[in-house]
């Protein structure tokens, strides 16, 4: 029985084009949920008053 290494090759080609595409689509969604929770928040009012901040007088 002899080895066809073109199919083998051919196989091994697509395998590798799958995983750079995986990795890249995940690095892409990953830069997205990062920046979805970095800027999906709503900042908290300040209920402590600070003496050292003027603007903060009410």
């Amino acid at each position: 029985m002899e080895i066809n290494w073109i199919v083998i090759g051919i196989v091994a080609a697509i395998v590798i084009v799958v995983i750079v595409f995986t990795i890249r689509k995940n690095q892409k969604e990953k830069k997205k949920l990062t920046d979805l929770l970095n800027n999906d928040f709503k900042k908290a009012e300040k209920k402590r008053v600070d003496a050292e901040d003027s603007a903060n007088e009410h």
